[in-house]
Order: C-alpha cells, then structure tokens, then sequence
C-alpha cells in the first residue's frame, strides 16, 4: 500500500474567531476564513482547482461554499462524516493531489450552529439512521457512561475522576484565554470545575464544550510546489480515517474505558508517518475534547499514557503548555468551540501555526512535528481521523 506521507503541503490556512457570531452568516465567515486562507498562501480564487466542503447541517451540496467565494465552474465536492467532518475535507483534498490529479485544491468546513437552535443537551434530533437502534440519548449522556465506565475499570473515585477531568478543563480555558479567536476567553479554577452544575453525571458544566459557529480552511498543494508559495509550508505525513464496526454496542465486553478506532487510527497513522514512539516524536498534539472525559481517554488511546496511567501525566503538567507534549494549545472544542464541519480544519490551522512559530502567546518550543485526532460518533462508535504534519521534509 502507498503513502501520503510528504507528497502534499499546506500552504495556507484561515479561521475566523469562533463563537455567537450573530452578526454573520455562514457565507461571511465562509468568505473570511478563506480568504485568510487565500492571502497567507498568495493565492486568489482562480489558483484553486479543486474544492472540498465540509459541514454536516449546511447545505445539500458544495455550492454552499463555491458561490460566495465565486470559484466558478471546477470540481467542489460536499463530505459529511459526522465531528470529523473538517478532518474529511481535508483528507479528500490531499489524496486528490498526492493522487496526481490537482495542484492546488482547497478544504474548507464551516457550521452555523447557533441560529439552528442545535443544542447537544437535549437531544435536537433523534438519531434514526442506525436501523437497529434510535435512541433519544443526548451527546453528554453518552460520554458520562464512559467516565464512569473508566473510573470503574481504574479504580478511581468520584473525587479523583472529577479533579483529573477539572484539570483538563482548566488547562484547556488556560490556553483558549491566551487565543483571540477562541469562543470562551476566560480561565477557570479548579474548584469551579469540580463544583459546576452537573450536566450528565459525572460530567459537570465545564467538561462539556460549547455550541459555536465558525469556518476554516486549507490551501493544499504538491509537496514539491510548496517553497514556491511560502518558505514555511507544512507537509502531511499521514491522513487516516478509521471507522469502527459499532462492536462497542454490540459486545457486552466493552469497557466504555477507551475508543477503539482512535487508537487502531492511531496506529495507522503512525505507521503510515514512520512513527515509532508516539509520546517522544509528537511534539504537539490537537484532540477532540468534546468533553474532558474524550481527552482523557485520547491520552491512552494515542499512546502518549500507558493504559490506566493518565493520571499521572496530568497530575505532572506532561499535557500542559509547558509540559513534554502540548495538547490543545489553541483551547480545544472545550474553550475554542466546535463548529462541527470547521473542527478539523481548525485543528489543522494550530498545527499549522505552532509548526511555523507563529501562535504567539501559546507557542511552544522548536515543534517538528504536530497531530491532530478528531472524532465524530460516540464511545463504541465512532469515526476518528489522526493527522500528522510536519515542518520538514523527510
């Protein structure tokens, strides 16, 4: 089987802030991130190819995206797969260049969340597409299964599993307090965390992320193209999707302790990018934190903790901006936001920023290579792309 691994680069990127953004329209902020996007890559719309459109409420097909940018009559492409929608558009985009097909394409992902009304708790819509099981369960009520599912497996009390998921929360506002375009720009104690309002036992107010609106996107190029665009592009290593089998609700053996496609995704990806130890090589990483539960296990899952030992690492700061692997430098779904079609390309854009020295208050040092995971579904059932982008070449 071939390789991505350094046949494309990223050349450019966009992101407008993320939030409430009522004074916009899905079309505006579509426009303005990549048109971002457009400018940092020394590009204008008629250097694009083709285009990739990511979003899972907007729209019935890509011209959602190609009319307000005006790209005219080229190949775009709508894909939907569910939170790791962002992470489609991208991956779509670079296998049709590393395919040989295009030189320059473009990934954009975009939601307008806040005036549909969309809300995780209660549940908006049943979901009706699984022919064996609809369930009215919220996105909270799910995720809580898997914090007590793994504080029962590691022996953890109530009061150490709220600590350890407070002290992802605080990190991650930490960070998204040092991030202007980030949804929530306020840090939090640890005691506000632990004493939140509970929302779906254990998991109180603060380890559940928001509702945002918000767009991003990706110029994508030929490998060998890139110094001609910038001096300090970004090269794709690996670009995986792993979608899982549903066992998790199908096998009373599963442990709601772990994700299985997040870590078999992992192991795809770091072979495909010649990685053999993932927590020395990685320098930074951007995680689906939908609820700080889903972090915890993504620690695991990734092999950046040994199984059951994540404790230890976020007692230590090991994930903190200071600490030996960075994890959601930018403030993660948690404080960032979740837009859900923008969430990958948003993720992307952090790497892309922290691999060029170039995140400002939040830039960690001498960072080589960068992952982001993005997961769409539930614990037993999910869709998980990890990606690995460098700064060099090799």
């Amino acid at each position: 089987m071939d390789s991505i691994k350094d046949k494309v680069a990223v050349v450019g990127m966009g992101c407008v802030k993320f939030g409430e953004n009522w004074g916009k329209s899905l079309e505006d902020m579509i426009v303005e991130a990549a048109y971002e996007a457009f400018e940092d890559a020394g590009v204008e719309p008629k250097d694009i190819e083709a285009a990739w459109w990511g979003s899972v409420f907007a729209g019935e097909s890509s011209s959602i995206m190609t009319a307000p940018l005006k790209l005219g009559y080229i190949p775009a492409t709508r894909v939907e797969n569910q939170c790791a929608t962002g992470s489609e558009a991208i991956r779509g985009a670079a296998y049709a260049v590393a395919a040989g097909i295009y030189d320059v394409v473009l990934a954009v992902g975009g939601e307008k969340l806040k005036d549909t009304g969309f809300t995780g708790l209660p549940q908006t819509r049943p979901v009706a597409t699984w022919s064996y099981r609809i369930t009215t369960q919220t996105p909270a009520a799910g995720f809580a299964m898997m914090a007590t599912g793994y504080f029962a497996k590691y022996g953890l009390t109530f009061e150490e599993g709220k600590k350890l998921l407070g002290q992802i929360a605080v990190k991650n506002h930490h960070n998204g307090s040092l991030n202007p375009k980030a949804h929530f720009q306020r840090e939090i104690t640890i005691e506000q965390a632990i004493n939140a309002p509970m929302i779906a036992y254990p998991l109180g107010l603060f380890d559940c992320c928001g509702v945002s609106d918000g767009a991003a996107a990706a110029i994508i190029c030929r490998a060998d193209l890139a110094k001609k665009f910038r001096p300090d592009p970004i090269y794709i290593k690996a670009a995986t999707i792993c979608q899982g089998a549903r066992e998790g609700w199908l096998s009373q053996k599963y442990d709601l302790a772990h994700v299985e496609e997040t870590y078999r995704g992992g192991l795809a990806a770091y072979k495909e990018a010649g990685i053999k130890d993932p927590r020395k090589e990685i320098d930074i990483a951007e995680v689906h934190d939908c609820f700080s539960i889903t972090e915890l296990t993504i620690m695991e899952d990734l092999q950046f903790s040994p199984r059951g030992r994540v404790k230890d690492d976020i007692e230590a700061g090991s994930f903190a901006l200071e600490g030996d692997l960075p994890v959601n430098t930018d403030g993660g779904l948690k404080c960032f936001g979740h837009p859900i079609g923008a969430t990958g390309l948003r993720m992307l854009y952090e790497v892309y920023k922290q691999l060029q020295g170039k995140a400002d208050k939040r830039q960690i040092k001498n960072p080589r290579l960068g992952l982001t995971h993005n997961q769409g579904g539930e614990p037993g059932s999910a869709t998980v792309s990890v990606l690995i982008a460098g700064n060099e070449l090799g």
